[in-house]
């Protein structure tokens, strides 16, 4: 035992690495170790010299392992110094204003969103932006039949040969996460959804991914006149004009029945486009009274409540508020584009108080 214990810490404390130190472990207190192989002799040992030897061994085991558990932790803190001692940062020197980075403005305006409608009792909501087409159309009544069903403008996800499960696809809107809300916390619900979409479609004013900010208040005795103070309130907070002034015009979409777009009263003289003045209007999103199917869809009894929604898009309203004329150049990664039209990092969003 003296001879066992004197080699392998001699042998412990010589290791130069952990691989040799590992190497001394397997060899000493291994599966096929010296004190492993004398453990196994145990068996043809009398009873009173298993007494006497069996906790020797033992001891000699936990002496090793406690030396090699001292010498890794040597090792480490050896090879850590070393380590520091390669890799230093003066932390005094002065930061370089050419690297600070900027919040984008869908990230910006995203937060602007959020802050104006937590005003007003909203609370956030999200949800997957690969989706089964039962929440991405049937759930919101958007028949077999409809053209946003087409592969010409819904990205649908590749299937093997003979794969008979609902399709999936890149949402082309933030509606299904009401659906999730609804099935998640039922009635009475006040939600936003913002989030990024996806829509086969590119030009100056369109990309095949933007930005989405949906709502949605169900209650008993919710109505268009709720539905139209609300809107009032946030395009007079977001683009911080007082005299904003909305227009209704009847139009139909699936989701919502009586449904409704939204413009807002502009000018574009000199053109410099001008918001809540002037004889032109702009249109800046869609909206509605959740359609019965909808409510039934997400769990919620349409008998007995009722609800408003509406959706506009993130970038769109930045363009509006910023100036920024083209969308595809929200994605282009272009610093210098960044730099222009991006936020400091503690530029907190705005807030108008009309």
């Amino acid at each position: 035992m003296d001879d066992l214990r004197d080699k392998y810490l001699t042998r412990i404390a010589d290791a130069g690495d952990e691989a040799a130190l590992e190497a001394v472990r397997l060899e000493a207190v291994g599966k096929k170790g010296e004190v492993a192989l004398k453990m196994r002799e145990l068996g043809r040992m009398t009873p009173e010299e298993r007494q006497q030897v069996g906790p020797a061994l033992n001891a000699l085991k936990d002496e090793i392992n406690s030396a090699i558990a001292a010498r890794k932790a040597g090792l480490e803190d050896a090879a850590l110094d070393e380590r520091l001692r390669g890799e230093w940062l003066d932390v005094t020197l002065p930061a370089r204003t050419r690297r600070r980075g900027s919040i984008h403005p869908v990230s910006q305006v995203t937060e602007e969103v959020t802050a104006i409608f937590a005003d007003m009792g909203f609370s956030v909501a999200e949800g997957p932006q690969i989706e089964t087409d039962w929440y991405n159309f049937d759930a919101l009544n958007i028949p077999g039949h409809h053209p946003a069903r087409a592969e010409m403008d819904t990205f649908y996800m590749a299937r093997a040969e003979g794969d008979d499960r609902p399709p999936h696809v890149l949402r082309t809107h933030t509606s299904p996460v009401q659906i999730r809300a609804m099935e998640a916390t039922g009635a009475p619900l006040r939600v936003i959804c913002p989030g990024r979409v996806y829509r086969a479609d590119y030009d100056q004013t369109h990309t095949p991914m933007f930005h989405q900010v949906e709502g949605m208040a169900i209650d008993r005795d919710i109505s268009m006149a709720n539905l139209k103070w609300c809107l009032e309130e946030f395009c007079r907070a977001f683009f911080e004009v007082d005299d904003i002034a909305l227009r209704f015009r009847a139009s139909h979409f699936p989701f919502t029945e009586p449904s409704a777009e939204v413009d807002i009263r502009c000018s574009w003289e000199g053109g410099t486009l001008k918001l809540g003045e002037g004889d032109d209007w702009l249109e800046i999103l869609g909206s509605g009274m959740v359609h019965p199917k909808v409510l039934a869809a997400g769990g919620i009894d349409p008998d007995v409540w009722q609800g408003f929604a509406f959706g506009m898009g993130i970038d769109r309203i930045a363009m509006l508020k910023y100036g920024i004329p083209d969308l595809r150049a929200f994605f282009d990664s272009d610093l210098r584009w960044l730099r222009h039209y991006g936020f400091g990092a503690l530029q907190a969003p705005t807030r108008h108080a009309g």
